[in-house]
């Protein structure tokens, strides 16, 4: 038997949540449940696993288990940056070999256009646009990280539009980069209002159970998963909860879930837009990877998301959030002078989920037990990709995707707590250090 120590527990005001339309959760599970399929994590990942496993064997039931509300954990609280190309931070240029850069940008893209296609038949309101992104710097430093990218990515084909510093104005309204590498490509939406439309819209076959947190595991011949009011039991089990998944007993020490925190403004008014400039819909990715993501919204908002703290239980901590809102202010101030009465409505942490080596899980972490865990900082397209292609895995089909997230040697194992928190807390404030004004 496995005891769940830890459950999420997410702070209450994700601005994109909030703003995204309302919908009527699935109830929370009660009594005793049987079935062929079990899926832990109603996110990205799980969700593309849910739709895949429910075509591949129309003819069972396929049970997905969110420990929350659908769209309020962390596949609501990104930056909204469906990303296709490799961004390897471990590499000078983001690309690294060629080779497996390349593959990269074919799973990003898989994750890109299954999404693409969900939303388009579905009609999902998500606020998708293919605005590409722009990564952009305030000093040398990072402008040097930028032409190491444009060229890592003609490495692979695609191409990229350096944009100086007086012309930024006229993409991103603000004069506060000195320069920017223009991607296209990339997909900008509302997460929350993503998976909330994702969640709504699955196969018949599929059974979600929202505000239903496992508390323990029985693995055996069939899994048996245990919360508060029942049981449900299971021949197979999927496992695309993240960093919980060690408290499920798996990956343990190999795992760091890293929050990042986001702030979103009310609308601006029609005279605040003009005095911003630009163009409507726009994102822009730090060159340096500890600065600030900022993105203007279809609904006429403006997101800051910056600073990190690292929690190995996966719950965010109330002082964090008091903390750096005011880094987010300061942040908007640097870049936004001609908006001094816009506050922010929202401020909220979500959670990603690192690895030492930026190597995610894909596969069979047990009998009867599978897993894809672990992004790195991806999860739109690649929790997309990889939750597909594992029920893919899983009906027994076979291609090079699923051979190269196969041969991955997954997450390296981590020191031991404390040195483990006192380790990745002084990596990542040494980082936002180095960042300086790009933060």
């Amino acid at each position: 038997m496995q005891k769940i120590t830890s459950l999420p527990a997410d702070d209450s005001m994700p601005g994109w949540f909030h703003t995204s339309p309302a919908r009527t959760p699935r109830p929370e599970h009660a009594g005793q449940k049987k079935a062929r399929w079990g899926i832990v994590g109603a996110g990205l990942t799980g969700l593309a696993a849910a739709r895949q496993l429910a075509l591949n064997f129309a003819d069972d039931e396929v049970v997905l288990i969110e420990a929350q509300e659908v769209g309020y954990g962390s596949a609501g609280r990104n930056a909204g940056f469906a990303i296709d190309v490799p961004h390897d931070i471990g590499a000078k240029d983001y690309i690294g070999d060629v080779t497996t850069a390349n593959r990269v940008l074919r799973l990003n893209t898989l994750g890109q256009d299954y999404l693409r296609q969900i939303v388009q038949e579905n009609n999902i309101q998500c606020q998708m646009s293919a605005s590409g992104k722009y990564q952009a710097a305030v000093g040398d430093q990072g402008i040097a990280i930028l032409e190491a990218y444009r060229r890592g990515l003609a490495k692979i084909g695609r191409e990229a539009e350096m944009i100086a510093g007086k012309d930024l104005p006229d993409h991103i309204g603000t004069s506060y980069y000195k320069q920017a590498l223009f991607i296209p490509g990339t997909l900008l939406l509302q997460p929350s209002a993503l998976v909330k439309g994702l969640a709504d819209n699955l196969p018949a076959n599929v059974t979600l159970y929202e505000n239903t947190p496992i508390t323990s595991v029985d693995y055996g011949d069939t899994i048996t998963l245990m919360h508060e009011r029942g049981a449900i039991t299971v021949d197979t089990l999927i496992l695309a909860n993240n960093g919980f998944a060690s408290h499920f007993g798996f990956l343990q020490r190999r795992l760091l879930p890293t929050f990042l925190y986001g702030s979103l403004t009310r609308p601006l008014t029609d005279e605040e837009q003009a005095a911003l400039g630009g163009k409507l819909v726009w994102g822009v990715i730090p060159a340096h990877p500890f600065g600030s993501t900022i993105r203007r919204t279809a609904d006429n908002r403006i997101l800051v998301r910056n600073s990190f703290s690292f929690q190995p239980d996966g719950r965010p901590r109330e002082k964090h959030l008091r903390q750096f809102i005011q880094n987010h202010r300061k942040s908007f101030e640097r870049r936004f002078p001609m908006l001094p009465q816009v506050n922010f409505e929202y401020t909220w942490s979500g959670a990603i989920c690192l690895s030492e080596n930026h190597e995610g899980f894909f596969g069979k972490l047990a009998p009867n037990v599978y897993g894809a865990l672990c992004c790195n900082g991806l999860g739109i397209t690649r929790g997309t990709a990889t939750g597909k292609l594992l029920a893919d895995m899983i009906a027994g089909k076979r291609n090079d995707l699923i051979d190269f997230l196969t041969a991955s040697p997954g997450p390296n194992l981590t020191p031991r707590e404390p040195f483990l928190s006192v380790g990745v807390n002084s990596v990542l404030k040494w980082g936002q250090f180095r960042a300086g004004l790009e933060v």
